[in-house]
C-alpha cells in the first residue's frame, strides 16, 4: 500500500454528482459550499459497546486503491485512530480531521486508553479517563469511541471492530518494550500516516503550567480555591498573598503613571493649540494694524481726503473773469482834531504819519 501524501491529506475534497456508486471524489482546491445545518452534529459520538455490528456479513478488508476510489455508502472505510487525548487540544482535533478525510467515505473509530494503561506505560494524566472519553466524543470528526482501548493492537481487536486502516503520525512510537508499536500494522499494509501539528501538545501545555506554577497558584487562590485544594503550604500561601498585594500596589502606581502621562500629554496638546491660536490671532492683529496704520493704510488716505476737504472749505472762491472792475476810491485819512501834528508814536507809526501828513497837505493845497 502506498501511503497518502501530505498534499492529499491536507487538500479538501468536493463530491461530484454521478461519479460512482459511492459518490467518488476528485481532489480540488476549491472548498465546497455546505448548508449551515450540516456544519455541526447535534449529539456526541456513541461508544463502541453501544453500536450494533452486523456479524452476518464476512469481514473483508478493502484495499487502499478501492478506498481511494470510493466505497458504497453502506460500506464505508473503517479507519481507527488511538491515543491518550489528555487535555484535548487543537493538535488532537487536527489529527482526527486528517484521519476522517483519508478517503472519500470514511467511518472514524477513535480508541482512548484507560487511566490504568496510561499510568503504567506513559505517566500520570491531568484528566481522568471519563473526562478524556467525553472530550473525544464531542469532536465533530469522530463517529465512534472505543473505551479502554488496548495499548498494542492485536489481530483480534482489528477483526472485532472490522478495521481497515490505522491512522497515526509516521514518527516511530516507542513504548511497551518496542521501538515502534505500529510496526506490525505498517508491515500488514494497514497504516495510514497523518501529520503532527507543531507547537502544540499535551506535554507543552503541562510544561507551561509547571513553568508558571506560581502565577496559576496565585490566580486560583484569588478565585477562592483553598491552599489545601492547591496543595500549597502555609508559608507559600502567605507569600502568594503578599505578592498579590505588592502586584496590586505596582498596578496602582503604574495606573497613576499612565494617567499622569496622559494628563501631561493633554496639557501639551492644549498648549500647542493655544500657541497656534495665539499666533493666528497675532498675525491677524498685525495685518489689521498694518492695513489701518501702514504707509499705504486706510488712515493715510482718510487724512489726505480730510485735508483736501478742509483746504477746499477755507479757500475763497475766485470771482468770474468776465465781471467788470471798479476803481476803488482812496480811503479818507484820519486827522487829529484841532491839530496838524501827529501824536507821538513808534518809529513804525512815524512813517505812516508822515505819509498821512503829506496826503493832508496835498488836499489843503487843492482846496
Amino acid at each position: 500500500m502506498e501511503p497518502p501524501t501530505s498534499s492529499r491529506l491536507n487538500s479538501r475534497k468536493r463530491r461530484k454528482d454521478g461519479s460512482g456508486p459511492n459518490g467518488a471524489t476528485e481532489l480540488d482546491g476549491i472548498p465546497p459550499k455546505l448548508s449551515r445545518r450540516s456544519l455541526g452534529l447535534r449529539e456526541p459520538a456513541p461508544f463502541s459497546d453501544e453500536v450494533e455490528i452486523d456479524y452476518s456479513k464476512p469481514y473483508v478488508r478493502v484495499t487502499y486503491e478501492e478506498a481511494m476510489r470510493g466505497t458504497p455508502l453502506d460500506r464505508p472505510v473503517r479507519v481507527y485512530a488511538d491515543g491518550i487525548f489528555d487535555l484535548f487540544h487543537s493538535g488532537h482535533a487536527r489529527a482526527l480531521m486528517q484521519a476522517k478525510n483519508l478517503f472519500p467515505n470514511t467511518y472514524l473509530i477513535v480508541g482512548v486508553c484507560s487511566d490504568e494503561l496510561t499510568h503504567n506505560f506513559k505517566g500520570f494524566t491531568v484528566m481522568n479517563e471519563n473526562e478524556r472519553y467525553d472530550a473525544v466524543q464531542h469532536c465533530r470528526y469522530v463517529d465512534e469511541v472505543v473505551r479502554n482501548a488496548p495499548w498494542t493492537l492485536t489481530p483480534e481487536f482489528l477483526a472485532e471492530h472490522r478495521i481497515d486502516f490505522v491512522a497515526h503520525d509516521d514518527i516511530p512510537y516507542s513504548s511497551a518494550g518496542s521501538d515502534d508499536v505500529y510496526k506490525h500494522i505498517k508491515e500488514a499494509g494497514m497504516f495510514a500516516p497523518t501529520q503532527r501539528t507543531e507547537g502544540i501538545s499535551t506535554s507543552d501545555i503541562i510544561t507551561r503550567i509547571v513553568r508558571d506554577y506560581d502565577v496559576y497558584a496565585r490566580r486560583n487562590l484569588q478565585r477562592g480555591y483553598t491552599a489545601k485544594e492547591l496543595n500549597v503550604s502555609f508559608i507559600n500561601e502567605k507569600k502568594y498573598h503578599l505578592q498579590e498585594r505588592v502586584d496590586k500596589v505596582k498596578k496602582r502606581v503604574k495606573d497613576v503613571e499612565e494617567k499622569s502621562k496622559e494628563f501631561v500629554q493633554k496639557v501639551e496638546e492644549k498648549s500647542i493649540d493655544l500657541i497656534q491660536k495665539w499666533e493666528e490671532k497675532s498675525r491677524e492683529f498685525i495685518g489689521n494694524f498694518l492695513e489701518m496704520f501702514g504707509p499705504e493704510g486706510a488712515l493715510k488716505h482718510m487724512l489726505k481726503e480730510g485735508k483736501g476737504r478742509m483746504l477746499q472749505a477755507i479757500s475763497p472762491k475766485q470771482s468770474p473773469s468776465s465781471s467788470p472792475t471798479h476803481d476803488r476810491s482812496p480811503s479818507p485819512s484820519f486827522r487829529w482834531p484841532f491839530s496838524t501834528k501827529t501824536p507821538p508814536s513808534s518809529p513804525a507809526n512815524r512813517s505812516r504819519n508822515e505819509s498821512a501828513v503829506t496826503y493832508d497837505i496835498s488836499e489843503d493845497e487843492e482846496d
